[in-house]
């Protein structure tokens, strides 16, 4: 049976054996990963360095700010001495360190993702997407002048943008204008998602910054903390624990789940590849899934890994917002990251499931998320 490690060595070999003229285009220049030592950083830093040890070009040198309020996750602190990796700590809300020299490509993804969480702290959401986007930025569109200034800015944006569509609307093109509540428990993420990418497309086109943005559509997989309060993590963690899963819904809401390693490669081609001023899905279109069968899937999964026999009970959250405009399905089209960046996830759910509760089972304890 595979273990955690074996789980990332497949993936790893499989995203850089994918991202070849990407990570041609990274080759000797300096990446800024903002947000590095979260969820979508746990592939994004390992692919950059396992692709630096493959040896086949000049190597990237990965700079990663975060605030570590999390602490450092263990899969980060194994990397701490490769030579081509640096770890700052820094909080994005914050002006940017002033000995940061140049960097050819940013990332963007300093901000907290779950729904649990942000509604925690949602002035701090908003501060991180859009104060904090704003100073990067401004950093890039200095940088224009200088002899190796900006080629890739990405920002990650979020589903989370096109708020609840109609059925009409999904699948979800980017075209579509989104139907969000600016006032409801989860506005502090969406709407600062939605002016972030305000401000990209207006960076691009009255500065020519080189800015792209991501719209995510649930992604899971190695890297995202048992802790995390998404439904994945969730049910993973009442799985490790031995207790029944808990579905804190009626178990309808519909969702398609884009495992990690093809979602980092479609945010590495949208960074060296994608149009100036242009937001690409990244998700995958079928299966569209609820959450009642994904307990369901997970359960079976459960029993043949680890003789799992728990149940699927139904409670009602704590949190009394825990399902206010919460999507009732959500589900993209992504026929334009195909398209233009060639963009072609190959992780079916099942496969993708299977590796992300193998994994759990070796990393079945994580700080708050």
């Amino acid at each position: 049976m595979m273990n955690a490690q074996d789980v990332v060595q497949l993936d790893l070999d499989t995203m850089c054996g994918n991202l070849r003229e990407e990570f041609a285009r990274l080759s000797g220049q300096r990446l800024l990963l903002t947000g590095g030592a979260g969820f979508l950083g746990h592939y994004f830093v390992q692919a950059a360095l396992h692709w630096n040890r493959l040896g086949r070009g000049a190597p990237i040198e990965v700079v990663v700010y975060d605030s570590f309020v999390r602490g450092m996750p263990a899969w980060l602190a194994r990397l701490e001495r490769d030579p081509q990796l640096r770890l700052v700590r820094h909080d994005i809300r914050h002006p940017l360190p002033a000995d940061m020299g140049d960097f050819q490509f940013i990332v963007h993804a300093a901000s907290i993702a779950s729904p649990t969480y942000y509604r925690k702290d949602p002035i701090g959401t908003m501060d991180a997407n859009v104060n904090g986007l704003r100073m990067l930025l401004d950093y890039a569109l200095a940088q224009q002048s200088r002899p190796r200034p900006v080629a890739g800015f990405l920002f990650f944006s979020s589903s989370e943008i096109y708020g609840d569509p109609t059925p009409d609307d999904i699948p979800t093109p980017e075209d579509y204008r989104g139907f969000v509540s600016c006032t409801g428990p989860r506005a502090c993420y969406d709407e600062a998602k939605r002016f972030g990418e305000t401000l990209c497309v207006n960076f691009a086109a009255q500065h020519g910054v080189p800015v792209r943005v991501a719209r995510p559509f649930n992604n899971y997989g190695p890297g995202l903390k048992i802790s995390d309060r998404r439904v994945i993590p969730d049910f993973a963690r009442d799985i490790m624990n031995g207790r029944d899963i808990v579905m804190l819904s009626d178990g309808a809401p519909k969702r398609t789940f884009c495992y990690s390693a093809d979602a980092v490669t479609g945010y590495f081609k949208i960074l060296t590849r994608g149009r100036d001023g242009e937001a690409y899905n990244i998700g995958v279109e079928t299966p569209e899934i609820s959450m009642a069968d994904l307990a369901g899937k997970l359960t079976a999964l459960a029993g043949e890994l680890y003789g799992y026999r728990g149940r699927v009970v139904r409670q009602q959250s704590q949190e009394a917002a825990y399902l206010v405009d919460n999507p009732n399905r959500r589900c993209p089209v992504i026929a334009k990251a195909r398209a233009e960046l060639g963009y072609d996830p190959v992780v079916s759910l099942d496969e993708g499931l299977r590796r992300t509760l193998v994994w759990y089972g070796d990393n079945r304890a994580a700080e708050d998320a």
